[in-house]
């Protein structure tokens, strides 16, 4: 295969050149998997088929750089391989282990993250990432605040030390333990630090994750010593409570579907939104094996991005 800049249009090649890729790893797995062990056929199917994507990514960042390709070319190139990669992934763990609704719906959804993530690592804006604050530190420094704040009160000094306690016990009853202050995406504009979570859906099963993001964006929202902005991007238009309850808090702005794509386009420079349309078509990409499921099956309204 030819690297150089044309690849971004070249999807019938891409999808030719990954399809011969996975018929190669799936004669190799062969020899190593019997028909019963079809659950660890497809998982090492999938990451040899990963593999064989980041093998053709690092070789395209290399004449990138050499050939001084601008952020956008890269993008559009980096976009077309992900999405053929993508396609001939699906097909080709269908084909080892037949999807159900479950799989594929949460399977999808867990494409579109990095895919829109990319946006992110060749932006045409002047945005860059940023290393998130440990918890331990984020701690540590609001309990110096607060112990300074006391240490000033008039009051007696074993007045002081229970307020301290009291503070301690808030702490013991928020966490017993660390918290994850690391998100899907970190990135400053060079004014404010946003902190992203990308989520496929908010479907029935979303307490914990909620929970979590309200106790993650109120700790960013008590951090005065850095302007931090909590988003969330999601790529359903049809979600549910949960979502609600995150849109009313006041520590997370949220947006969904389209909106999702303009807000990337904004921080990016980069339409999303209309590579997608003009790029993605599952179906008519799919092999006959993998369309049949789909139709089959009735997962149409999972690809839609």
């Amino acid at each position: 295969m030819d690297i150089d800049i044309n690849l971004r249009n070249d999807k019938a090649g891409l999808l030719a050149y990954f399809r011969s890729r996975a018929n190669e790893i799936v004669s190799e797995l062969a020899l190593l998997y019997s028909a019963a062990d079809y659950k660890k056929k497809a998982s090492a199917l999938n990451k040899a088929i990963i593999q064989s994507k980041e093998n053709l990514l690092s070789i395209v960042e290399e004449t990138a750089k050499n050939q001084h390709w601008t952020n956008c070319e890269i993008l559009e190139c980096v976009l077309m391989i992900t999405y053929a990669n993508d396609v001939v992934m699906l097909e080709s763990r269908n084909a080892v282990w037949q999807y159900d609704y479950m799989a594929f719906s949460r399977r999808v959804g867990e494409l579109w993250e990095p895919f829109c993530k990319l946006c992110f690592k060749y932006p045409t804006t002047r945005i860059a990432s940023f290393i998130p604050p440990l918890f331990s530190e984020v701690k540590a420094s609001l309990t110096t605040e607060i112990a300074t704040y006391i240490d000033r009160l008039v009051i007696k000094t074993e007045e002081k030390s229970q307020l301290k306690r009291y503070y301690d016990k808030v702490w013991g009853l928020v966490t017993s333990g660390e918290i994850q202050l690391e998100c899907d995406l970190h990135f400053t504009d060079g004014t404010t630090k946003y902190i992203v979570d990308f989520k496929s859906g908010f479907g029935s099963n979303e307490k914990g994750n909620t929970n979590r993001l309200l106790l993650v964006g109120s700790i960013y929202r008590n951090i005065e010593t850095e302007n931090y902005k909590c988003l969330i991007f999601v790529r359903s238009t049809e979600n549910n409570h949960y979502l609600t309850t995150l849109q009313n808090s006041g520590v997370w702005e949220t947006s969904c579907g389209s909106d999702t794509y303009s807000k990337i386009r904004r921080f990016t420079g980069f339409d999303i939104h209309r590579w997608i349309e003009n790029h993605v078509d599952w179906m008519n990409d799919f092999a006959p094996q993998m369309r049949e499921t789909v139709t089959h099956n009735d997962l149409q309204n999972y690809l839609i991005w």
